[in-house]
This record gives C-alpha cells, structure tokens and sequence, in this order.
C-alpha cells in the first residue's frame, strides 16, 4: 500500500519540520504520496509505512532519500531574470566600488539546488566584470539535499535543464557536450564550491558574505523560523553587503537592520550599517 496513513502523516509532518523546517499542511498528503512512491520502490519495500518505520528505527539511508524527495529542486538558469538585472545594474557594480581596497568578495548561495543559480553568478561575473579577475572571489553554494549538492557539483546538465534560461552565447562559451550531457567549463567549476547545510539546524562558523541568495525558501518556513533564519543571515552579511529573496519573501515585518531597495522589476534588501 503506497497510500500514507494518518498516522504516517503526521509523523512525516513532525520529522520533515525537524529536519528541514519544511511545513507540510494538511492539505498535502497526496503530494507526500506522490514523492515518496519512488522512494518506496527504489528501497524494496512495499510501503510509506515501510519507510516510516525505517526512519524511526533510525536508518540514516531512508532519512535521506525522505528529505531528499520531499525538497522542493526548481531551478533555472538566471531564474527570474530581475535579481540578475538588479545584480548586474546596482548590486554588483556597488560592491565593486566599496571593494576596491580589499579586492575581495563572497557570494553564498543559500539554497543552492542542482547549482544553476551559482553558476549563472559565476557566468555573470566572468563575462561581464572582468576587472574582478585579479580579485579573492569565493563563490559558496549550500543545498540541504545530499542528491542535488552531489549533482551541482558535477557541473553536468540535461539538455532540458540548458533549455531553461540558458542563453545560447553563454552555452557555446562556457559548456562543452559529452555525450547526452552538457558540462560546464572548468574554468567557471573550480571557481564555485557546494556543500552540504541545512538552514533550519545549529549553523557551524562561518565566513561574512557581500551577497547572499536565499530566493524561495523563505516561503516553506514558519513564521519563527523565517525570523530565525533571517537574524543569522543578517549576522552573516557584511554591513553595506546585500541580500536577494524570492518575490513572495521579504524581511518586513520579521527582522530589523534591512533596507529594501527597489531594482527594476524586483527589490534588494541591504544590511545597514551598525
């Protein structure tokens, strides 16, 4: 039976909040269902009860591949169009300036998916400020999903994943064929890094960023959680440094210490000054 029971339900609820502060009403056992049905079969069993039970006896393997399933991945290359334009016209060109000294600048993006959006960063900011060539340029990208980070970086894409958004001037300077795959350039891979990290548990150090993409996640948390989530960006952005969400998300009315500025067809919100 690939049917989840209540009681299934409502233990998935619990263990997907804990372990990515995902939010999974009531309204969404089919889409549970839905997901999990590969699951079920890729593992040999014969249920969501199956994989329940797995999970609670604590089989790190099945926890995975539940989390991994029930992660939204949609991305695109240059998603949205609008926070690369305001990226392009405002924030980079900014950070370039107040940079000048330093010579250095860390991007993190924060859920990172399969890599397309850091990628797209990495394209922009090679065909466009080449000044920043001689620069210290960490590019940083983190995913929650084991499955996604391991294939971000590979750097390799369908032919329909190229097809979304991709420009074809960037594919013919930056992507080589390999079979049914498309790789990107080792001269754009080794300049990104992904890892494994989960926004919703106890963050290790890190590194202060300029830029730091967190762009429809926001939309899956609670409302204490969005605000937790959101005070340790802050505290990770250096001041003056920016912070790009999706179009539904916004720091107002959740955190102090962000001005949002209007960009084209979409808003930035920067950390002020202390």
């Amino acid at each position: 039976m690939t049917t989840a029971t209540a009681e299934d339900f409502q233990y998935l609820q619990g263990f997907l909040l804990d372990r990515s502060a995902i939010v999974l009403s009531e309204d969404k056992q089919y889409l549970v269902e839905t997901r999990l049905l590969p699951v079920v079969q890729r593992h040999g069993v014969e249920s969501i009860t199956d994989l329940v039970r797995a999970i609670r006896r604590g089989d790190k393997t099945v926890e995975t591949a539940v989390v991994d399933a029930m992660t939204t991945n949609e991305t695109s290359w240059f998603r949205d169009a609008a926070p690369f334009d305001a990226l392009r016209n405002l924030v980079l060109p900014e950070l370039v300036a107040s940079n000048v000294t330093r010579r250095r600048l860390a991007i993190w993006s924060a859920a990172c998916s399969t890599g397309q959006e850091l990628y797209s960063v990495a394209m922009l900011l090679d065909s466009e400020f080449s000044d920043l060539a001689s620069w210290r340029v960490d590019l940083h990208g983190t995913d929650l999903s084991t499955t996604v980070v391991q294939r971000a970086r590979t750097g390799s894409f369908t032919a329909l994943e190229i097809n979304r958004g991709l420009p074809a001037t960037l594919l013919v300077r930056y992507f080589r064929r390999e079979g049914a795959q498309f790789v990107i350039a080792d001269s754009i891979r080794s300049r990104v890094r992904f890892e494994l990290f989960n926004l919703a548990r106890p963050w290790p150090p890190m590194q202060d960023y300029d830029v730091i993409l967190l762009r429809n996640v926001l939309i899956y948390f609670d409302v204490e959680t969005k605000r937790d989530v959101l005070e340790r960006v802050r505290g990770r952005l250096r001041p003056g440094g920016f912070l790009l969400l999706g179009t539904a998300e916004t720091t107002r009315g959740l955190v102090d210490g962000f001005r949002p500025i209007p960009v084209g067809a979409t808003t930035v919100f920067r950390r002020e000054e202390s």
